[in-house]
């Protein structure tokens, strides 16, 4: 059993309809943005969650990716989900769940979620991005 580090969350809108209403494209784009204390403890282990809210098109695709660090570099993404959205006209609500096993022994590390896609879907709400830092032991 692990010890509780510290937690971040990064909320752009809460609910459905009231996001940011920005057209997805091909370059990723961030959506949430947090820094995470690890307190120099080795090996923390680092969980995330998260949500986005999208509609667009039967079929549209999208990638959500976590980075580690403040600005987006392919070098340093630690988690790739692919979805299609399954319905016209309508938001859904995509989810997402992931670990850093291998965060840096640092006193804080930055963490960024991005996603992309095609320019027909738009990001609609809600969006949350969430991170907990604990010890990978007692």
């Amino acid at each position: 059993m692990g010890f509780f580090l510290d937690m971040r969350s990064s909320t752009n809108s809460s609910k459905t309809g009231e996001g940011p209403d920005i057209q997805l494209g091909p370059e990723p784009e961030r959506f949430g943005l947090i820094g995470l204390r690890t307190y120099l403890v080795p090996g923390p282990v680092v969980t995330f969650s998260g949500s986005i809210g999208l509609i667009g098109e039967l079929g549209d695709t999208y990638a959500i990716e976590i980075v580690r660090g403040a600005e987006y570099d392919p070098n340093d993404v630690i988690y790739r989900a692919e979805g299609v959205l399954g319905v016209t006209g309508a938001t859904e609500t995509q989810a997402f769940n992931a670990q850093d096993l291998s965060a840096p022994w640092a006193i804080q590390t930055m963490y960024s979620s991005y996603i992309s896609g095609v320019s027909t879907t738009v990001r609609n709400g809600p969006e949350v991005f969430t991170g907990i830092a604990s010890t990978p032991f007692f």
